[in-house]
């Protein structure tokens, strides 16, 4: 069982519901989100079965102690919502997680925007009554103590509170940028800014969105349009809180023994690559443990090393289910789930030559799958889809 050591004691924690945002295809990750939903995507293999990029905000979650959550699915959710219901539903009471499928309501096109995931679940949402909303992204690396933001949103008198990351300047255009007072009402948002503001308390660094909110119920419920179909909590609902003078902001604080905290937005091939060699270099934040599964030996880190028989890995990682020969020689390289890399392959020193027959990003970060090695060979990988599918939802006891 997780340990749940939350700020707040479960019974202040009654009143909130928790609503996870989990629907995201992952674009930018290609062929490692082709067939599974971004949130699925396994990443680090532990004796229990691999840890999918969802189950650190579903560890965090748990440890807080949050009774009540909706989950809002949408593309290739199918092994998501498996691994969700058969892994973490029977940590909450009387299973109070329900797995809310964009398809089935709202139709063929699903929620339009993160907003109106929240908007299409409002009934579901009144019949629990709850004071405060807290809405999560599913994609983050990270690990918090929610109970703590809830604490200081209802301390504060704000409508909204928004978790915020401090980030370099120069990589502040990918995030929505806050401008805060002194005592943390935000007074303007800009998302995506071509210019990010820096925070004057922090030289050299903005104030990034965690997509991390509570809400007041009340004021959430009167604020989302009658027609949410395209209403989205970045674009639409921050900005008319930040003008309405009802937002304060929450910075995630630093783990003990850290001297900045640990927060990743995985959204590329290149950060995906980055993100897991700090886990394998010096554990940032705690590995999520799945339910059922002791502690690993150090507490915090999966098999996230070198992959066995890796001759050269230099920044190199492979995903549960890969596995490289003796004598491949590869650099910078992503092994997705389920490859096998034969020996003697070279990648990561002949940059045209990666590009011809593997993903390679502007960054060098090359991927390799199955199917890409298979049109290398100049043969057909047959039955493509099976192999693939099973490679990327691997049974429990597979790692």
């Amino acid at each position: 069982m997780l340990e749940v050591t939350p700020a707040l004691p479960r019974s202040a924690l009654g009143q909130t519901m928790t609503v996870l945002l989990a629907g995201g295809h992952g674009t930018r990750l290609h062929e490692l989100t082709a067939r599974i939903c971004k949130p699925a995507l396994p990443l680090i293999a532990t004796p229990k079965g691999p840890v999918r990029m969802v189950d650190f905000t579903m560890a965090n979650v748990v440890r807080s102690g949050l009774p009540r959550m909706i989950v809002a699915t949408q593309y290739r959710p199918e092994t998501l919502e498996a691994h969700l219901d058969r892994l973490w539903a029977p940590l909450f009471a009387d299973r109070n997680l329900e797995i809310r499928n964009g398809a089935l309501i709202r139709g063929r096109g699903g929620y339009g925007g993160t907003a109106d995931a929240v908007a299409a679940n409002r009934a579901l949402i009144d019949a629990a009554a709850p004071a405060e909303l807290l809405v999560l992204s599913a994609d983050h690396i990270y690990q918090m103590d929610y109970s703590a933001m809830i604490a200081a949103h209802r301390a504060s008198g704000a409508a909204v509170t928004v978790g915020v990351h401090h980030v370099p300047v120069q990589q502040a255009t990918g995030f929505g940028v806050l401008e805060a007072g002194p005592d943390g009402s935000v007074i303007r948002f800009t998302e995506k800014p071509a210019h990010p503001a820096e925070d004057p308390a922090l030289p050299g660094q903005a104030m990034a969105s965690m997509g991390i909110y509570v809400f007041d119920w009340a004021w959430l419920r009167a604020t989302l349009p009658v027609d949410a179909s395209t209403c989205d909590f970045g674009h639409d609902i921050l900005p008319a809180a930040v003008t309405a003078g009802v937002v304060s902001a929450f910075a995630l604080p630093a783990l003990p023994g850290q001297s900045a905290p640990y927060w990743r937005d995985v959204g590329t091939l290149d950060s995906l690559r980055t993100t897991l060699l700090e886990f394998a270099a010096y554990a940032p934040c705690r590995l999520p443990v799945l339910p059922g599964a002791p502690f690993l030996a150090s507490g915090m880190h999966g098999h996230v090393t070198r992959p066995a028989g890796l001759a050269n890995p230099t920044g190199s990682v492979a995903l549960p289910g890969a596995h490289v020969d003796a004598g491949a020689r590869l650099q910078r390289a992503i092994i997705a789930p389920g490859t096998y890399v034969p020996p003697n392959l070279v990648v990561g020193e002949d940059p045209q030559e990666d590009a011809r027959w593997f993903r390679r990003t502007k960054d060098g970060t090359v991927l390799i799958t199955n199917a890409m090695l298979a049109q290398r060979a100049g043969r057909v990988l047959p039955n493509l889809s099976g192999p693939l599918l099973r490679a990327y939802d691997l049974p429990m006891a597979a790692c």
